[in-house]
């Protein structure tokens, strides 16, 4: 008897996991929040060098006189975008004017009132530190993925989700009192590795409690809690304009999730594989009763249950076709995270209008986009519905190129035509970040399915390490060109990995491959309905206290 088996007895989706469910979809909220945060905490505003000898200086013109104060001090811009110089000032003496690189700033506050990146004054030759602290929070993502997901296998769900919850409300107060660059990214690499390991955690939970025919429709919702995170630091963000309060106002539900000691329960699939079946025996007996299921005092018998067996994540690249597979597989999970993460820092600021609103916009279409996934997937296939989201992605950007270059320049009407093609390519990259999970979860043989999704979330991490110097590699070349160059990059990416997912079979209406063996054959037409090449075999179970024969098919390999 396997624990599918257990639960298709107590309720594969009953009102027990349904209330579980939704307590393990409330931290991905917060996950989503600070998968975002840089974006708030390190932008850096519209500046320039601040005036020499004039303390009250600020960006906003005061008055004529500061205007022709700010004319006389600071140099033309040679960049089409910006109106000054943001690094330069003249400097006069003896008759002479040199232009001389300045030491402090004054930002533009209509849109944040402080900023880590304004206190700290990371701009001009350290504009580039921004992207470095969001490339070190991802990598500490990378890490909490490997690191909390050996640590769950090892001491258990619950324990590593209340050290994960620990270490990120420590870390989040600790980091909005940081001083210095170094302090900053340290404690940011470990909110990255904790709070996403924490998130980690809660999704393989809520998995292992639902039977095999809810899991598709239980694996997408939990992404849509993301969504909510993302419009939540944009509220935070419109409401407290400031980074010191953001990163508190994030960190604090995290004071709740402390609770969830005493409110969620150990995996019982864990237990189970750790031979501890008394504990998960109690938890199953309580999932019954609460689902109003009627089952034998005693449903797990050791004898008859039945571990997983598992391979080595090795086996992925076992054989010419997995190798192919996976690593077709992978690109897509680099892509869509890159493109996920990247087109968000980019296109915030970058397309007109609010910055918050366009953020919360951006954050909601992940909802429809989800739900659509929900809809069609098992329509139109997976294969199919990748490619044409990849499409949807690639063709927005290179609509965006033009629109996002030139609507400063040209009218304010072409703001909302590059804000409705920004939603689009949202969706897509959204659509396809859910799509991507399902398909590689259903590619992967039983076996290595495991270790071929935690492969692909720690590579995917690498596409959110490049995201931000994708979107401020604009700033570097500079022009309308460089405002452009994000969008091309993010677009042929998007275009590549769509074709390459031609050359990958469909799962739609098929068996799932147990074996590497299987995997491998998977590109013949193994369908559900095909009995051709079906043996029966009997297996014995133990069921309401007795044993039973029963059919079951398997396709011989």
């Amino acid at each position: 008897m396997k624990f599918d088996d257990i639960l298709k007895h107590i309720g594969e989706f009953g009102y027990y996991q349904k209330r579980l469910y939704l307590l393990l979809c409330l931290p991905s909220i917060s996950t989503g929040c600070y998968m975002m945060m840089l974006v708030f905490v390190m932008h850096a505003p519209d500046h320039r060098c601040q005036i020499p000898g004039l303390n009250n200086d600020t960006y906003n013109v005061q008055n004529n006189q500061h205007a022709s104060i700010i004319n006389k001090t600071i140099p033309p811009s040679h960049d089409e975008i910006h109106k000054y110089d943001r690094c330069h000032y003249y400097q006069y003496r003896n008759n002479t004017r040199d232009m001389v690189k300045c030491s402090k700033w004054v930002y533009d506050t209509n849109t944040f009132h402080e900023t880590f990146t304004s206190k700290m004054n990371f701009v001009c030759d350290d504009a580039i530190k921004t992207s470095h602290a969001q490339m070190i929070f991802y990598g500490g993502v990378l890490v909490g993925d490997v690191s909390f997901g050996i640590l769950s296998d090892k001491i258990g769900r619950k324990k590593t989700f209340l050290l994960s919850t620990i270490i990120t409300l420590v870390m989040a107060v600790a980091v909005a009192f940081s001083q210095s660059f170094l302090v900053f990214v340290i404690l940011e690499f470990m909110i990255g590795a904790a709070h996403h390991g924490g998130f980690m955690i809660c999704c393989v939970m809520s998995l292992e409690y639902v039977g095999p025919s809810k899991r598709v429709l239980t694996g997408i919702p939990i992404h849509i809690f993301f969504a909510f995170g993302i419009m939540y630091i944009a509220l935070m963000g419109y409401l407290l304009r400031n980074w010191f309060y953001v990163q508190l106002a994030v960190g604090a539900p995290f004071v709740v999730f402390l609770f969830y000691w005493w409110m969620i329960p150990e995996s019982s699939r864990w237990l189970l594989s750790q031979g501890k079946y008394d504990d998960a025996e109690k938890i199953i007996q309580r999932i019954a009763k609460v689902n109003k299921k009627k089952i034998p005092s005693r449903i797990i018998d050791e004898k008859t249950l039945q571990t997983p067996k598992t391979a080595n994540v090795y086996h992925l690249f076992s054989t010419l076709e997995m190798t192919k597979r996976t690593i077709i597989l992978l690109w897509n999970w680099i892509v869509i995270a890159m493109v996920y993460y990247g087109v968000t820092m980019h296109t915030g600021g970058n397309i007109g209008g609010n910055f918050y609103l366009n953020f919360f916009i951006l954050a909601i279409v992940e909802v429809p986009a989800k739900l659509l996934v929900m809809a069609t997937l098992n329509r139109a296939g997976r294969k199919r519905s990748i490619v044409s989201w990849d499409h949807k992605i690639s063709v927005t950007k290179c609509m965006l190129n033009p629109t996002s270059v030139d609507y400063k320049n040209l009218c304010l009407e072409l703001e909302p035509l590059t804000l409705t093609l920004a939603i689009i390519g949202k969706m897509g990259s959204a659509a396809a970040f859910a799509i991507i999970y399902i398909y590689s979860m259903e590619l992967y043989p039983t076996v290595v399915r495991n270790s071929g999704m935690g492969l692909s979330s720690c590579i995917a991490r690498i596409g959110g390490m490049v995201a931000p110097y994708v979107a401020q590699s604009g700033d570097v070349v500079g022009g309308k060109f460089g405002q452009a160059l994000p969008l091309v990059i993010f677009g042929g990416c998007s275009v590549s990995a769509g074709l390459l997912c031609l050359l990958l079979p469909e799962t739609l209406n098929r068996k799932l491959p147990e074996t590497v063996r299987e995997a491998k054959d998977f590109t013949k037409k193994l369908d559900l309905d095909d009995t051709d090449k079906e043996n029966n075999k009997l297996k014995e179970y133990l069921s309401n206290g007795e044993n039973e024969k029963r059919k079951i098919y398997t396709v011989s390999s």
